[in-house]
Order: structure tokens, then C-alpha cells, then sequence
């Protein structure tokens, strides 16, 4: 019966392994392969060139540019949108008049926070640019033209542009994680928050104290989702950003760089060794992240 049942589940995983195989193991593969050549995309058989891509990047300071802005982006988005996802969550499930329940109307606030998710990252990027114009046809600056204030150079003062994506990737990720934690706050035992309030505990010793170490695995789960999505922010920064990456490279990341050097310089080796790098530090990101949080979970 036991081999029976084997391969019962070996017939209906091949398609989808095989799949995986041909459409995310393969292209894994060739980009490896790729990365040690000097292929520009339309050479039969590409020079080997072994590990001198790679050397390059080293020396290459667009690309320690682009390195130092993923890393800006993945210690300040886990930490703010979740942070914010957090509070809006409670308040909406433990935010009310009486202790422990939530909000008059927070189910339609959920609709609300979640709106941003039923758009695509490039209709979000483009909005933004009508918000974010640096003139009076600007939404914010337009605003602050008509009030005698000088326009704001959101997007091409190199100061303020990654910022400013900053602030899109976390209006457009929050929506997701509100609901996510409303879902998780609402599996507690009510009991759990009364015996609390019994100790003493008020609203944010108990957010402190009970909800958050329940939702420990969700908040992991979180922070490596968006840690990822720190390490691509690939189409945000294209459409948004002046001169895709700029200015003055000042919001390039390495998912910008793999296509700037793949379809504006026709450096495919090139490109494929910065991504061989993006894929070692998203992998080695999420690695560590699993391995410093692994512990027992919670029970209730």
C-alpha cells in the first residue's frame, strides 16, 4: 500500500517538478553559464572568459552603488512596513472602545489598506509619477506651489529620489501585511488577552507581551518577503526613477543594473554575473534571516 501511495504522488508531482525544472532550474543554469562568457547576444559560440566578469564587478562603482542601495532598501522596508502593518493591524482588531475588539468599521478599512494590492506595481509606479512631478502638474508640489512654497525634487534631487521609491514600496506592500496580521490577531483566544488585562497588562504591554510573540512566525515570514522584494524593486525604481536608475545612478539597484547592462549595453556576461551576485545575496539574506529567527514555536 505504502508503494502504491509513492507513486501515486510521483505521478502527480512530475509535471509540475519537471516544470520547475525547464522554466526556474534551467534559466538558473544558463545565467551561471552566461556569467563566464562575454556573450552580447548574438554571438554562436561566446568566449569563455572564466572569473573575469566577476573581477570587474569589483571594480565596478555603479555596482557597489547599487549594492549599498538594496542594502538601504532591506533595513529600512522590512522594518517600516511591517512596523506599520503591526500597528494598523491592532488598532483595527484591538483598537476599540472596549478592550480587545476592534475598531467601528474595520472591515472596511481592511478593504481599504488592501486597495494597493489589487493594482499592478507599474500602474502604482505611474500614479506616483502624477503625485511626484517635481512642477505645479505635480499632485504634492502642485499643492505647494499654489501655497507660495518652492516644488520639491522628489524624484531628481539624488538626495531624495530613493527615499521617495522608499515610500512607494511601503505604500504599495502595507495593505498586504495589515490583512495578513488582522487574520493571525483575530486566531488568538480572546481568553489569552482577557487573563492579560486581568495581570494589569494594558493595551500595548498586551500587544507587547502576548500578540506579537503569537505572531512571531508570520512577522518572520514577512520580513523575508520583503526582503526579497528589497533585492528586486526592480520595476518600481525602472518606471518611477529618472533615467531609469537615476539620477546620477542614485536609486539603481541590481536588478536595474542586470537589465541596463543586458538591453542598453548588449553585455549579457556582464549582466548575468550581476545577477549571479543578486542571487547569492537574496539566497544568503533569506538563509540567515530562517536560520537567527529558528526557535519552538508558540502554542495557544
Amino acid at each position: 500500500m505504502r508503494h502504491g501511495r509513492r507513486r501515486f504522488a510521483a505521478t502527480f508531482l512530475a509535471l509540475p517538478v519537471l516544470l520547475y525544472v525547464v522554466y526556474v532550474i534551467s534559466p538558473y543554469a544558463q545565467a551561471f553559464q552566461i556569467s563566464m562568457t562575454d556573450w552580447r547576444g548574438i554571438d554562436a559560440r561566446p568566449a569563455f572568459v572564466g572569473l573575469d566578469n566577476f573581477r570587474r564587478l569589483l571594480a565596478d562603482p555603479v555596482f557597489w552603488k547599487a549594492i549599498s542601495h538594496n542594502a538601504i532598501l532591506l533595513a529600512a522596508l522590512p522594518v517600516i512596513t511591517l512596523g506599520l502593518a503591526l500597528l494598523f493591524a491592532y488598532l483595527l482588531n484591538a483598537g476599540g472602545v472596549r478592550p480587545g475588539t476592534g475598531i467601528a468599521g474595520s472591515g472596511f478599512y481592511r478593504v481599504v489598506f488592501f486597495f494597493p494590492q489589487v493594482l499592478s506595481v507599474t500602474i502604482v509606479a505611474v500614479m506616483f509619477q502624477s503625485v511626484l512631478r517635481p512642477d505645479r502638474s505635480g499632485v504634492i508640489n502642485g499643492l505647494l506651489m499654489q501655497l507660495g512654497l518652492e516644488p520639491v525634487g522628489f524624484l531628481t534631487d539624488p538626495g531624495l529620489a530613493l527615499w521617495s521609491i522608499l515610500g512607494v514600496l511601503v505604500w504599495q506592500a502595507v495593505g498586504f501585511y495589515v490583512v495578513l496580521f488582522s487574520a493571525g490577531m483575530a486566531a488568538i483566544p480572546r481568553e489569552l488577552h482577557e487573563a492579560a488585562q486581568i495581570d494589569g497588562a494594558g493595551r500595548a504591554a498586551s500587544f507587547f507581551q502576548v500578540t506579537l510573540p503569537l505572531l512571531r512566525h508570520t512577522v518572520q515570514v514577512g520580513w523575508v518577503y520583503l526582503g526579497v522584494a528589497a533585492f528586486d524593486a526592480f520595476s518600481i525604481v525602472f518606471v518611477l526613477s529618472a533615467e531609469r536608475g537615476g539620477p546620477d545612478y542614485s536609486t539603481t539597484v541590481l536588478a536595474n543594473e542586470v537589465y541596463r547592462n543586458a538591453f542598453g549595453y548588449a553585455k549579457f556576461g556582464y549582466a548575468s554575473a550581476i545577477g549571479v551576485a543578486l542571487f547569492f545575496c537574496t539566497i544568503t539574506f533569506a538563509a540567515l534571516t530562517l536560520r537567527l529567527t529558528r526557535r519552538d514555536g508558540l502554542e495557544y
